[in-house]
């Protein structure tokens, strides 16, 4: 009997030392887990300030977004009260029904989860608890097998008790829905709502929300876009667990589950929405780098862009934003992956308006132009160009091509290549509807696009220097160039030069009824050539005295080679650089013609000095820059200075309000039937046209008092383009976008732009602008000697 309680006893020793051995070990292996010795541990600080890769937001000035910056993940961070409350239950009734009860390790969950494996229970849950699940997203790390696969769900429990300690239940529901991929390039439950159901995650309704967190279980697996049976048998388990959890009554879950799956799929990227130029040149000016001359080719083009990026990069505190400054760790910020908030001066409305009227407008020039090419006799290049300079053209063209690229990488010879480019193939062209399937050959697909007009636009606050619309191109899916301030791609600004060279008269005191003899003017050269400014037709008015007011407004060219006699190149570039024209401009007599290659976008800010008092302002496209958390990291303001002063500018602005009540403008004011969908103002603008040689570029830029608009038509390669004046000038091909702008704008209550207005006279103005004769009816020509 004494050996058999002493055997008892021996036992039970054994028995608790095997359990206090076992406690031991699992204390030492949970301390080991926890202090890294079988892996990764996050840190108490990588657990505090976890890393979410956050898309830079790009907002209006009115409060709308633009777009992301991302590479890797499109995401963007909400606040638990931005979270819908049907994705809170959702998400707790179907991942972890004890999630306000435990401290991240739910032993009763585990054990129902696997019960439910048994059984083949699809409502019993999972067996990670939803603060688990944010571990491993947190902090993914090794092998999903053999014993690294359990250490891992150990390392994940310690974790999970971790974050327990460290964030409250709603932080952590929060951080879980910011961190979960809903594929699709949807990171975080915000981007989700936007992707799937064109919303955002407070706005989400039950059946949206369910289908969501029905993702949870396996993205791919129950992706909505591929798989809609499947989405919604696992969209109606979710609402089954709500119901069973008391979040939704019978009759809420009843006309939920028959709710169709309700999609309005939209993935994000920049050639989708709104201002993709814009985005475009945004994106590239803040992440700019220094500019090094070695980066930059010898050609006199890639020289100037050298000049105007290296005083970008010293003057505008924009350009190379990211890598001027630092975060406070001492690393630059990441465009892509720091959350900021970049709020631009770009109206929501007004880009929309813009975009618009560019799209209207081609879809009424384009089939106009697509006839016209016809004649040609190597369509859709004009007859300027011998058959030898066409295909010169469109072999420069196939040779750029993908197609080209891919068919000599797999060692295609170029005959070869070329039969290829002549075969009828299924290919997607772009129209207005979007790309669609065409059977076409390569060949005749690059002329297609070829003859593809395009139209520039932007227009800007002249008091502030605020962007309001930008539109770089006509169809980003199409072509990226940037037709607004592309360094690359600049061009002949025809007579809408003239401005520059009128304002010099008006400086000197000169009023806008002085008369000056219209005929031809001749100009010796430097090298000791003639050449003789002449008119593009003849008028009734030739070799007769006309008004300074008269000549610009019909854009004679006799006068205008007049008044770059009285001054000279020199002078007229002079006032092009105090009015922020940083192209190169050649100065010669011909330079008033408008040969000289400049931006939109430097034409805009420039005729802005008029409405301005004279006041040169820099556009500004960014008002500030935030963090992820609001803080604000930049503020911007334009640059100023006086570039002419206010009675030249007000008298400017008179001359060039007659361009639209009496010359090339008119068609903005005529009350004809055929131009009402964009003229038909009693609006006094003030603007001009421009064409260039052949009609290749059709130009406006226009203004009132609260706002100046620019706008360029034409193809790709000058050498397309209308052969007649009357349908390829500026007042055919670029003022009308400016027309149908201008109506939206005027018809938006919520702009507070009207349509009536004058501009203010300068204070103690004497100078007679009332020209009651335009024109002198006398034939007999006055001594010119003096007669300036």
């Amino acid at each position: 009997m004494e050996e058999q309680k002493h055997s008892f006893k021996k036992y039970i020793k054994v028995i608790w030392g095997t359990a206090l051995l076992l406690v031991v070990m699992a204390v030492l292996f949970f301390w080991a887990v926890s202090a890294g010795k079988f892996g990764f541990m996050p840190t108490f600080e990588e657990l505090e300030n976890p890393r979410h890769l956050v898309a830079t937001e790009i907002i209006t000035s009115d409060g709308k977004i633009l777009g992301n910056y991302y590479k890797e993940e499109n995401r963007k961070l909400v606040g638990y009260e931005e979270l819908s409350p049907h994705l809170i239950n959702a998400l707790v009734a179907t991942e972890d029904e004890r999630f306000y009860k435990h401290a991240g390790i739910d032993l009763k969950g585990l054990f129902r989860a696997v019960k439910g494996l048994i059984v083949n229970d699809a409502g019993s849950g999972g067996g990670s608890t939803i603060t688990q699940q944010l571990a491993k997203l947190l902090f993914p790390r090794e092998s999903n097998t053999g014993l690294k696969l359990v250490i891992r769900k150990f390392r994940e429990w310690v974790i999970a008790v971790k974050l327990e300690r460290s964030y409250t239940k709603e932080e952590i529901i929060t951080m879980y829905l910011n961190k979960f991929e809903f594929i699709n390039g949807a990171f975080g439950v915000q981007v989700a709502a936007q992707t799937y159901f064109n919303t955002t995650a407070d706005s989400l309704e039950m059946h949206q929300a369910a289908i969501l967190i029905g993702m949870l279980k396996g993205p791919y697996l129950y992706n909505p876009v591929r798989f809609e049976k499947r989405a919604i048998e696992r969209r109606n388990v979710v609402l089954g667990q709500m119901l069973k959890n008391r979040y939704i009554n019978r009759e809420q879950f009843d006309e939920a589950k028959n709710m169709p799956l309700d999609l309005d799929f939209n993935r994000d990227g920049l050639k989708k929405g709104i201002a993709p130029y814009f985005r475009k040149y945004l994106e590239r000016t803040i992440i700019a780098q220094k500019p090094e001359r070695s980066s930059y080719g010898s050609s006199s083009r890639a020289q100037q862009r050298f000049f105007e990026d290296s005083i970008a990069w010293y003057t505008d505190p924009l350009f190379g934003w990211c890598n001027k400054n630092k975060k406070p760790g001492g690393s630059n910020y990441d465009l892509y992956s720091d959350g900021l908030k970049i709020y631009t001066t770009i109206d929501y409305r007004m880009q929309q308006y813009a975009e618009e009227s560019v799209k209207e407008h081609l879809q009424w020039l384009q089939p106009q132009l697509d006839a016209h090419v016809k004649n040609f006799s190597n369509p859709p290049f004009s007859d300027d160009l011998t058959t030898e300079q066409v295909q010169r053209n469109l072999m420069n063209e196939i040779y750029r091509s993908h197609r080209y690229k891919s068919l000599k990488t797999k060692g295609y010879s170029d005959e070869r290549i070329m039969k290829n480019f002549n075969t009828p193939d299924t290919t997607l062209l772009y129209t207005w509807e979007g790309y669609k399937d065409t059977i076409v050959t390569p060949l005749d697909s690059i002329k297609y696009y070829l003859r593809r007009l395009s139209s520039s636009f932007m227009a800007l606050d002249p008091n502030t220097g605020e962007v309001k619309a930008w539109v770089g191109g006509s169809a980003y899916g199409f072509t990226e160039i940037d037709m607004v301030r592309s360094s690359t791609y600049k061009r002949q600004v025809g007579s809408t030069c003239k401005p520059f060279l009128y304002t010099l008269p008006m400086q000197n005191g000169l009023s806008p009824c002085k008369l000056l003899p219209n005929v031809e003017q001749t100009f010796i050269l430097p090298d000791g050539t003639n050449w003789t400014a002449k008119n593009s037709g003849s008028t009734d008015y030739d070799g007769k005295m006309v008004t300074l007011r008269w000549g610009l407004a019909n854009s004679v060219n006799q006068v205008s080679a007049w008044v770059m006699k009285r001054y000279n190149p020199e002078s007229m570039l002079g006032v092009m650089r105090n009015m922020g024209i940083y192209s190169e401009v050649p100065t010669v007599p011909s330079m008033f013609l408008g040969t000289a290659e400049i931006t939109l976008y430097e034409m805009v800010a420039a005729y802005a000095v008029y409405p301005n008092k004279g006041v040169y302002t820099t556009p500004l496209i960014v008002s500030r820059i935030e963090d992820r958390n609001g803080n604000v990291l930049a503020h911007f303001t334009p640059r100023r200075h006086e570039a002419i002063d206010e009675q030249t500018a007000y008298l400017m602005t008179n001359l060039l309000q007659n361009v639209v009540s009496e010359g090339t403008g008119l068609r903005l004011r005529s009350k004809y039937q055929v131009y009402e969908e964009y003229g038909g103002f009693d609006t006094p603008f003030a603007g001009k046209t421009g064409t260039t040689q052949n009609q290749s570029d059709g130009w406006f830029v226009g203004f009132t008092p609260e706002l100046v608009a620019g706008v360029w038509t034409g193809a790709n390669y000058r050498s397309i383009h209308f052969e007649d004046i009357t349908r390829g000038q500026g007042t055919n091909t670029a003022l009308p976008v400016f027309g149908r702008f201008f109506k939206k704008v005027f018809a938006d209550s919520t702009l507070d732009y009207s349509e009536y207005f004058e501009y203010k006279e300068p204070e103690g103005f004497n100078i007679d602008i009332d020209c009651d004769d335009n024109v002198s009816e006398k034939n007999d020509m006055p001594s010119f000697d003096g007669f300036w």
